[in-house]
């Protein structure tokens, strides 16, 4: 039985962008895939734990001898690494904040990486080798070529290099930009280019998803 995971880490709820380009993209697979388990990982609702040396002293610490503070962070670090070992494909909304990426999809990610186990090196493939990763990204302005900001974004690159290190091989970004302009007065005039950015990933997503 095929099984998605699909990974919300918006704080904006019924109004985030990134999270219905994701449910598009969910409802598609299911289209593809009527027999197949979605697992839902609500980041923002409930948040993974920053790394602290408990998390990390416990993957250090023989099983015995671990405190059991220890054996309850590494149980947690152990389920959200499970959800993407079970998973076939994921699809991960980012939306940008401040020129970054939510510090809970960060702590998800730090949560993940564990060198010798769920990084790419010679000895073993990584944790997402063999899925189809997709990552939604959304931006309240632009960083496009020729944008004033060109360059700040830190949300994309970030990903695709912490992915290739966890071993994805087939990964895609949709992206969704000037989502700010149907709330903010003063970005008004970028309304046009939002909605022909937010059309344009409803078809990319939606062809992602069906093949």
């Amino acid at each position: 039985m095929s099984h998605l995971l699909h990974l919300d880490s918006s704080i904006a709820g019924d109004n985030s962008v990134s999270r219905a380009v994701a449910r598009e993209y969910v409802a598609a697979w299911q289209e593809r895939n009527p027999g197949g388990a979605v697992t839902h990982r609500d980041l923002a609702a409930a948040p993974p734990a920053h790394l602290d040396w408990t998390i990390v002293s416990a993957g250090m610490t023989p099983e015995e001898q671990r405190t059991p503070e220890q054996t309850e962070a590494l149980k947690a670090r152990h389920g959200y690494i499970g959800e993407v070992t079970a998973a076939d494909e994921v699809v991960i909304t980012a939306p940008m904040y401040n020129w970054s990426l939510p510090t809970t999809l960060k702590s998800w990610i730090d949560q993940l990486i564990i060198p010798g186990v769920t990084l790419a090196d010679a000895e073993n493939p990584g944790l997402f080798n063999g899925k189809k990763v997709t990552v939604v990204t959304t931006q309240g302005g632009s960083y496009s070529p020729g944008a004033p900001k060109e360059g700040w974004d830190h949300v994309s690159p970030y990903l695709e290099h912490v992915l290739e290190a966890l071993g994805a091989d087939n990964v895609e970004f949709v992206n969704v930009e000037m989502t700010l302009s149907v709330v903010n007065p003063a970005l008004a005039q970028f309304t046009d280019v939002f909605h022909a950015s937010r059309a344009a990933a409803t078809e990319s997503i939606k062809a992602r998803a069906l093949v």
